[in-house]
């Protein structure tokens, strides 16, 4: 006969001042494992709590920025990131969002999905959230 066990969960949460605060009940990144999880950032300048001026090119520069911070405070960088979902209010302002994001994961970026969303939080142009591995390192190219 085989028993179930229960195994307490077991999580890590990461905060830092180098983004912006959570708005709500929620943690800006939480580490679980060798997996890192952080919510998603809108473009808050965290020195000033407002959003950044500009379009969705400065926008997706500071929900990017802002990713970095968390990510570091974690322990990883954007290069171990794994897994982005974008979330854009205006699927018309993809190719500058895709131009600026290009910059942050060159060479290989993560898998990706990116949805049109009817709102955002604060009435954002953009919101990233993003899964970073404590062990994935840049292997170099796949084998097929």
């Amino acid at each position: 006969m085989v028993k179930n066990r229960r195994v307490p969960a077991v999580k890590d949460i990461i905060s830092t001042d180098g983004a912006p605060r959570a708005i709500g009940p929620y943690s800006q990144a939480v580490r679980t494992g060798d997996l890192v999880f952080a919510s998603g950032q809108i473009p808050i300048d965290p020195l000033t709590g407002e959003f950044v001026s500009g379009g969705i090119a400065e926008q997706t520069a500071q929900v990017l920025g802002n990713l970095t911070a968390v990510f570091e405070a974690a322990g990883v960088t954007m290069k171990q990131v794994v897994k982005t979902t974008v979330f854009l209010l205006d699927m018309d302002d993809f190719a500058a969002m895709n131009e600026v994001y290009g910059r942050f994961f060159d060479g290989e970026p993560p898998a990706r999905a990116t949805v049109q969303a009817a709102r955002l939080p604060r009435d954002a142009r953009v919101e990233i959230e993003a899964i970073a591995s404590m062990g994935a390192e840049p292997r170099g190219k796949s084998r097929e």
